[in-house]
């Protein structure tokens, strides 16, 4: 489920146009071509190329009877897919960027110390690249670079040998870029430090992309991924209720399989053996 917050607060980028960031909100957002040849927003459904389904739940891309191409960060999409903030969408050549909330992401004051322990439960999982289906957890600081020594190696003669260093300080999970380096891409955007959160996309030389997660560790309210609670629910109050119903629902769950048996049992029984 995505935080309401940032449903209300999607970003569509069309890299191949001069358009400004589309804002897509809840509900159905087409895409096809303008008369430059270009992608755009189209009002009818009918024309469009691919479709953004947007709710509470997530982000779907499902694709036009005019599509022909269509990849997701890299991989190719036959009918649908589900979308994450920071996800790259090629149709029939023409790049679109899925953005989140334009947060602040500076690292805090007290930053510039070295990091503290880590917290094993909390990784990066590797979701583009070569590293995809691999982990790697935050018990101790991760080097991304061209170099030996590097944790996270990415082998590109182009890339710096030390390219960024991710650790935990203070609870938090903050991505510096190291001297001489070229910028990290955080959701979209084009980031040298930041305060990375559950659910970030974190992508390095184009190609190499990771997501934070945190199976372990409870989800903080600050958490990109995490859904907004009222600060008064009443969780006592929610388990009782869920369990009344579940009692509700048991005698009639019961009396139902009964009446299977019984009509299991009258046909062995008053069957016919041939």
């Amino acid at each position: 489920m995505l935080d309401s917050r940032a449903v209300d607060t999607l970003r569509l980028r069309f890299t191949n146009s001069n358009q400004p960031d589309l804002a897509v909100g809840p509900g159905l957002h087409g895409i096809g071509r303008a008369a430059d040849g270009t992608l755009a927003p189209v009002p009818d459904k009918g024309a469009a190329m691919a479709q953004l389904c947007i709710d509470r739940r997530g982000v779907w891309l499902t694709l036009g009877e005019g599509a022909r191409t269509v990849h997701v960060n890299g991989r190719p999409v036959r009918r649908m897919a589900m979308l994450r903030v920071g996800d790259a969408i090629y149709v029939d050549g023409n790049e679109l960027l899925l953005l989140g909330p334009k947060g602040d992401r500076a690292l805090p004051p007290a930053a510039n110390g070295v990091g503290d322990a880590g917290d094993p439960r909390i990784l990066l999982r590797g979701v583009g690249g070569q590293y995809h289906g691999r982990s790697f957890t935050l018990e101790r600081p991760r080097i991304i670079g061209r170099g030996v020594e590097a944790d996270i190696r990415i082998d590109d003669p182009a890339f710096a040998e030390r390219h960024a260093r991710i650790e935990v300080q203070g609870g938090n999970v903050l991505l510096r870029s190291l001297p001489g380096a070229e910028p990290s891409v955080v959701n979209g955007e084009s980031v040298r430090d930041a305060v990375l959160r559950t659910g970030d996309q974190i992508v390095f030389d184009a190609h190499q992309r990771f997501v934070v997660e945190a199976p372990g560790r409870p989800n903080i309210p600050h958490d990109a991924m995490a859904p907004e609670l009222p600060d008064d629910i009443d969780f006592a109050q929610t388990s009782a209720t869920r369990n009344r119903n579940t009692a509700r629902r048991l005698p009639w769950l019961l009396l139902a399989a009964l009446l299977l048996a019984g009509a299991i049992s009258a046909i062995l029984w008053f069957g016919s053996p041939g």
